[in-house]
């Protein structure tokens, strides 16, 4: 078979063999890393939290149970990549921000990168600081004294940078992006523990057995569905000018400028999540006081408990995000000035402001589906969660985790492809 032999070349190339096993001992670190304790937890109450807190919920799936556990890493590389949500919204409001991370080049990527491990660093403390006072008040962890609140706050700190520096690593010495590969891992570190779950407790012909066929026949469709909505694009076609320079014609040729269904990726989804999450958990801390604040904090759960509330409120944060943030990474003028420079034009299309107004019009339409997009699949777990009263392999059936399980997979799958490509042209 075709991917038999493609996994034999895998382990015989040897760079690409070494660069596989580094990958897997950091997820051996990772997993290993992941099951060290940072504090006493009681883990039922900790269950019902993760439950009526989404966003806590959706952290321990990315951190592949380390919050179960409040270890060392239970923040995962959270705290990274929402400084490097902030920084980019920032490219808004500060130009020269802007400049650096779209038109400063490599140097520039790196400088902006840089910005963002030194922001992770208060971002974890502060995060580390209001989960475990969160867990306290909640009476899922003791409470103890300031010098060893301080220690833990550091160690789950430095758990989650370190977090990131093997993510760097991984990136450098590995293959494919180490901060998206470690998200990956955390995805999926607990699916042994669950095919284990489904085999002691279905059996053939029970009620429970044609209710995970359901599921698994509704994730079979809903991957499919966002494999294609992942890899589809409009082409635009680009023409270059012929150019001549002495007795040499250049240009002439023409190629296509591909504009993604969905150009945000999962962003929109996390966004859309913190904003939901945020009422809630300030609800919870005004819970306990008395009067007008206590109502508010009452109405405020109703309402966030109410599924058809939540699910519609949720749909639509996560259709609103995505032109907002497609708005801050694609810059239809930007295109146009470059391909302007680079004497490329649109066929039909005048070069300059006629260029950028078409390129705005296709992305809206285009955005139009990979808003809609986003935003069924942001809430399709909760509908088949319902349909079928199955809680685990959470990430077959949508939001954040499966847009990022396929995203990774075809990454990896291209990577590996295109280094077995450049190892054939080496032997020609």
């Amino acid at each position: 078979m075709k991917w038999l032999e493609k996994l034999r070349l895998i382990f015989k190339t040897k760079d690409l063999r070494n660069k596989i096993l580094f990958v897997l001992f950091v997820f051996f670190i990772f997993r290993l890393l992941s099951n060290i304790p940072a504090l006493g937890v009681d883990v039922e109450k900790l269950k019902e939290t993760l439950e009526r807190f989404r966003a806590l919920g959706l952290y321990s799936i990315f951190t592949g149970g380390s919050l179960d556990q409040i270890s060392i890493i239970m923040l995962g590389v959270g705290p990274y990549i929402t400084a490097v949500i902030i920084l980019q919204l920032l490219t808004m409001i500060f130009p020269s921000l802007e400049e650096m991370y779209k038109e400063g080049g490599e140097e520039g990527r790196q400088k902006f990168n840089q910005y963002g491990r030194i922001l992770s660093i208060p971002l974890a403390m502060l995060q580390a600081y209001s989960m475990l006072r969160l867990f306290q008040r909640q009476e899922i962890i003791p409470t103890v004294s300031p010098s060893i609140f301080i220690s833990s706050i550091l160690t789950i700190t430095a758990g989650s940078i370190f977090l990131m520096w093997l993510g760097e690593l991984v990136t450098e010495y590995g293959i494919g992006d180490g901060i998206s590969i470690l998200i990956f891992a955390g995805i999926i570190a607990r699916t042994p523990v669950n095919v284990l779950e489904v085999i002691r407790n279905v059996s053939i012909g029970s009620a429970n057995f044609y209710s995970y066929l359901i599921f698994f026949l509704l994730s079979l469709l809903i991957i499919a569905g966002v494999v294609l909505t992942t890899q589809s694009k409009r082409d635009i076609p680009i023409s270059y000018t012929k150019r001549v320079r002495g007795f040499k014609i250049y240009g002439g040729t023409s190629t296509y400028l591909p504009m993604n269904v969905n150009p945000s990726g999962v962003m929109p989804i996390i966004f859309a999540l913190s904003i939901l999450t945020f009422p809630s958990m300030i609800a919870n801390f005004l819970g306990t006081q008395k009067g007008v604040l206590s109502f508010f904090a009452k109405s405020i759960e109703a309402f966030f408990q109410n599924p058809w509330a939540y699910g519609t409120a949720y749909f639509l944060l996560v259709f609103i995000f995505t032109y907002f943030y497609t708005a801050i990474t694609f810059d239809p003028k930007t295109i146009s000035e470059n391909l302007q420079k680079m004497g490329a034009f649109i066929p039909g299309v005048r070069p300059g402001n006629s260029t950028s107004d078409y390129l705005k019009f296709i992305l809206n339409r285009v955005l139009l589906i990979g808003a809609l997009f986003l935003g069924i699949i942001a809430i399709l777990p909760e509908v088949v969660a319902r349909l079928t009263q199955i809680g685990q392999f959470s990430f077959l059936i949508g939001g954040t985790s499966l847009l990022i399980v396929v995203g990774v997979i075809l990454d990896l799958v291209k990577q590996i492809n295109t280094e077995l490509e450049m190892r054939e042209y080496e032997k020609i």
